[in-house]
């Protein structure tokens, strides 16, 4: 197996020879695990579903689907719960919040690879494009870059080009900075078992002082945070950051 690493982090795990040599990375292993999980839930939630018999998946999956509704009829308006953007908000949260959750069973986090941010990000800002496209033509599409007056037009193309790289460097920085500090806190918190229980006297210190107490029930309190709260709050921002650009895309 190949042990190579990308300048990301992500272990490269094989190549493709047929291909031309494409490099297959714990981020992309790790996304389609992720990705098969939200596929099999969804199966198990909506499988049997009826109109009247009511079970405790078909109830889960209901409140999935009226939150995600609301959610997007709230904050992005009426026709675009119509045309069939709910899915994809309720996509883009279900992967980002499984992806970063992931780092807590010992995978590699797809979201602390900021290519998976980038594409993502990406899709945003084509489907941004789209909206003004439509909304306004080729032509308004053009103008609004010259608005509200022509010698902005090098700071709008900044700007458009500006709002997906934000998105994706700010889940990206969050969730970087999260596993940074938690894998800090482990590494002291190993360090200070040594300082303290190495002193113990005779046989004691030497086989305490080799065993990292510490690490035991600390880093579980800070990983509500850091690696729960956290990774929840991110999904749910960048799903919230998706629907405002593209829903005032629609408006211009």
């Amino acid at each position: 197996m190949n042990q190579e690493f990308t300048v990301t982090g992500a272990k490269v795990l094989f190549s493709l020879p047929v291909f031309g040599g494409i490099e297959i990375t714990e981020t992309v292993v790790n996304t389609w695990i992720v990705m098969a999980i939200i596929v099999g839930l969804c199966l198990f939630l909506t499988s049997g579903i009826q109109v009247h018999c009511r079970t405790k998946r078909q109830v889960v999956a209901e409140f999935i689907v009226t939150k995600v509704n609301a959610m997007v009829g709230e904050n992005m308006g009426e026709h675009f719960l119509l045309v069939g953007y709910a899915p994809l908000i309720a996509t883009i949260m279900g992967l980002s919040a499984l992806c970063s959750l992931s780092g807590m069973v010992g995978m590699f986090a797809p979201t602390s690879d900021l290519s998976t941010l980038l594409a993502w990000s990406l899709v945003v800002f084509v489907l941004i494009t789209y909206n003004k496209f439509r909304a306004g033509g080729p032509v308004g599409y053009i103008k609004g870059y010259f608005q509200p007056i022509p010698v902005l037009l090098p700071f709008n193309i900044i700007s458009e080009f500006a709002t997906p790289l934000s998105m994706a460097f700010r889940h990206f920085g969050n969730i970087a900075s999260g596993t940074v500090i938690m894998g800090l806190l482990r590494w002291a918190l190993a360090n200070l078992s040594f300082v303290i229980f190495s002193k113990l006297p005779g046989v004691l210190g030497q086989v305490f002082g080799r065993v990292p107490i510490l690490q035991v029930g600390i880093p579980v309190v800070f990983s509500i945070y850091f690696d729960i709260f956290s990774s929840l709050l991110q999904a749910f921002i960048f799903c919230m950051l998706t629907m405002m650009y593209i829903g005032s895309a629609a408006e211009e």
